[in-house]
């Protein structure tokens, strides 16, 4: 085993500023069909150690700070000198809890140096930014809902969901389903296709490694199925977790007695994200483990194809 996770309250959905988001990636050819627009919320109720936007496990703003990009100008030190110092020509010390108001620094660096990741997006500035892409959506591309967990989002989410809606915009959305039914139940009808990571069915291994409630995640898995909703399940394959064919059979049997699930799209664990960590002055704590190559799945499509899925490998 690489690591026990520390985690605290997961269990309790939190109140948090609505259109938190802090990406929006344009001209993905991931993450669902043709072209889309990938919208990034902030905050996550799981804490996966693989995870490669850790930025995204806060609901509210997280400051980042690459050194390597550093001036040294000063300007954090005097906006704000209780939370940052500098002796002696020494690194530059972040103390992040005494930040009270975070958007003090969002334009304080010249050389971005530190930055803010976060930013409040009203529903219609999103559509605004939608509305950029639509000439290359074609028939089949839009937009995907990410995070974090978007499902942990409040109104203006489903406000955004209605607004494509309307617009007959194509809508995805990643979601982890772990949280409350309530939140899963409103997004019926509003999303397309739900993109659902199930990181594993163990409940003891699951909870061990991402703080969460696997059973939660099936019930939820079992309902929305259930009422028919287009669902594509995909399993992220880490190392130290659930990289083995046992463990891959057990996910897929599982899946199997769920009907209204035809296919499963297996993500091979990476490294991308690493840097982010130490921007954010924490641990990666999953490490060292290599990226999977994609032929190291060979045998988990071969059994999920043979128990009759529809496979892919990557988003």
């Amino acid at each position: 085993m690489y690591f026990h996770l520390k985690v605290l309250s997961l269990f309790t959905e939190p109140h948090f500023l609505s259109g938190m988001i802090f990406n929006i990636q344009r001209f993905s050819l991931h993450d669902g069909d043709g072209i889309r627009t990938l919208i990034f919320y902030k905050g996550c109720p799981l804490r996966c150690g693989w995870c490669s936007n850790p930025e995204s496990h806060s609901f509210g703003y997280s400051i980042m700070y690459d050194p390597g990009r550093c001036q040294q100008f000063g300007d954090c030190i005097r906006a704000v000198p209780g939370a940052f110092s500098r002796a002696n020509g020494q690194a530059l010390e972040i103390r992040r809890g005494e930040v009270q108001n975070p958007q003090e620094l969002m334009h304080v660096c010249a050389s971005r140096a530190l930055v803010l990741s976060g930013e409040d997006r009203h529903v219609d500035e999103l559509m605004a930014e939608v509305e950029k892409d639509l000439p290359f959506y074609g028939k089949d591309g839009g937009v995907t809902l990410s995070g974090g967990e978007p499902l942990s989002q409040d109104g203006d989410l489903i406000l955004l969901l209605q607004r494509l809606r309307e617009r007959k915009i194509s809508t995805f959305m990643e979601t982890s389903l772990h949280v409350s039914w309530a939140r899963v139940e409103r997004c019926i009808g509003l999303v397309g296709t739900f993109l659902v990571d199930l990181k594993h069915t163990d409940p003891g291994k699951f909870r061990r490694f991402t703080g969460g409630d696997a059973r939660l995640v099936i019930r939820n898995l079992e309902q929305l199925a259930y009422f028919g909703a287009r669902v594509i399940v995909r399993i992220p394959v880490i190392p130290g977790f659930n990289h083995s064919l046992p463990e891959i059979r057990r996910m897929v049997d599982r899946l199997h007695q769920i009907r209204g699930i035809g296919e499963i799209h297996f993500l091979p664990y990476h490294t991308f994200g690493v840097e982010k960590y130490r921007m954010l002055g924490l641990e990666y704590e999953f490490g060292p483990a290599e990226s999977i190559q994609e032929n190291e799945l060979g045998p988990y499509v071969h059994y999920a194809q043979s128990k009759g899925f529809r496979t892919k490998i990557g988003g």
